[in-house]
């Protein structure tokens, strides 16, 4: 690449450091300039002042090199790490820009030049924007991992396996005129059967644990006045959500972050859901039943301090149609109590008092969410990497059919496609729209 770029790699923002990244062929006289040294050490840090065009001081700052190929995206590095605010970075950025052959690097253009260069495959590059955003301990060590080369892996293995198959296929097509033993084509279609099975496996586990990256979502259902917004209030600790003994207070759902043991989750109250009176009521009941629909974990909510009836009813229903992870919670404990707890035995109902006492609730819930993050097995971290398994999958699944027959170049052809799909998580063949999509989502000076 000719051009060399430049950005601020840490966040907007008061900080103690900034650092400033630039990559290309003339990040060391970049340097040189900055800093009037005319040698720079690679891998060692220099305390030095950075000086403008005027010869004015900007800063004093530490100055790294990172030279050629040994450096993030295999083409030389320097970084200067300067005090931290909003001034002296982008002063330190206005003085890089002025000089010919540097410009301001796009969004995602480093991890972009690091996959070019081969320092990094796209499962990786993915790996370390979704480590950014992770809401989770247990999302940043799956991420880790799949920065060390776990997803590769995993596509490595199945592109050999599904080689190995096509293989077989194109001896046997060579030599068409032979009688195929009858157990090839078994062997043949539990191979495919196994590698299908291995993906699609891979796809379901990733779409129960999307929440890991993206954050769970959890929706707080119940009839009217059950004190649903008391709840996401009490859980927030402030007063977040209207609260009145007017039944429909809530006419929209109202969603909020919160941290339960080591997840970061998105609470949803909802409004109470019941056959609404007018048209505004309505809508945000069909909201509070998409809402449900949509939830990893729902809450759903019933006052123990009235009766059972036909609004609880259609609760429970609800429950039982969307079969999801449920919390059934029992709520007002600490009034005289009229429900009958027998209606909800089988949900195992935790009792709460909104006002203090939901410790129980909150322990089944860091449960529940241990359990949909699941242990640190692989996960499928964005759009196109299950896409790319999905088709893979559903090429070896059209595999099956011509195996069957004895249409083996009809068979081959799928196995290639599967071939392809998988191949394109870490490396596909034809890409250059492909990654200038990708990587533009990516922070800049990553």
């Amino acid at each position: 690449m000719s051009e060399t770029i430049a950005a601020v790699a840490t966040a907007n923002g008061v900080g103690s450091i900034a650092i400033v990244r630039v990559s290309g062929d003339k990040a060391l006289a970049a340097a040189q300039r900055l800093t009037s040294r005319t040698r720079f050490e690679p891998r060692h840090a220099y305390l030095l002042p950075l000086r403008d065009n005027d010869r004015s001081l900007i800063d004093e700052a530490i100055v790294i090199y990172f030279k050629a190929p040994y450096s993030f995206t295999g083409e030389d590095i320097v970084e200067f790490q300067c005090h931290g605010g909003f001034v002296t970075a982008r002063r330190i950025m206005q003085t890089l820009t002025t000089i010919e052959g540097i410009r301001t690097a796009f969004p995602g253009e480093f991890s972009k030049r690091a996959f070019l260069n081969g320092k990094i495959d796209l499962s990786e590059a993915e790996a370390i924007a979704k480590l950014i955003e992770a809401k989770s301990e247990d999302a940043a060590k799956i991420l880790a991992k799949q920065l060390k080369g776990d997803l590769k892996r995993f596509v490595e293995e199945s592109r050999e396996k599904l080689i190995e198959i096509l293989a077989y296929s194109e001896v046997f097509i060579d030599y068409a005129e032979e009688d195929i033993p009858e157990e090839t084509y078994d062997t043949l279609l539990r191979k495919i059967e196994k590698v299908e099975g291995e993906l699609r496996g891979l796809v379901e586990s990733s779409r129960r644990r999307r929440g890991l990256i993206e954050g769970f979502r959890v929706a707080i259902v119940g009839k009217p006045n059950v004190g649903k917004s008391s709840l996401l209030n009490a859980l927030l600790s402030y007063e977040r959500a209207i609260v009145s003994d007017i039944a429909g207070t809530t006419r929209d759902t109202i969603e909020e972050e919160v941290r339960i043991g080591s997840h970061l989750i998105r609470m949803i109250d909802t409004a109470g859901i019941r056959a609404a009176n007018d048209t505004i009521e309505r809508i945000g009941v069909e909201r509070s039943k998409r809402s449900m629909e949509e939830a990893d974990i729902v809450i759903a909510l019933f006052d123990g301090s009235r009766p059972f009836d036909e609004e609880d009813k259609e609760i429970v229903a609800m429950i039982e149609r969307f079969d999801k992870p449920c919390v059934v919670v029992v709520n007002k404990c600490d009034l005289p109590q009229r429900l009958d707890r027998k209606l909800l035995e089988k949900f195992d109902p935790v009792e709460v008092s909104v006002k203090g006492a939901f410790q129980r609730l909150i322990e089944r819930m860091e449960s529940l969410l241990d359990d949909l993050g699941g242990n640190d097995e692989l996960l499928l971290v964005s759009q196109r990497q299950n896409k790319a398994v999905e088709d893979a999958a559903d090429a070896v699944a059209e595999a099956k059919e011509p195996l069957r027959r004895g249409e083996l170049e009809f068979f081959s052809y799928h196995i290639k496609e599967a071939i392809k799909a998988i191949s394109s998580i870490s490396r596909p063949f034809d890409n250059e729209e492909m990654l200038d999509k990708m990587f533009s989502e990516f922070c800049l000076g990553k």
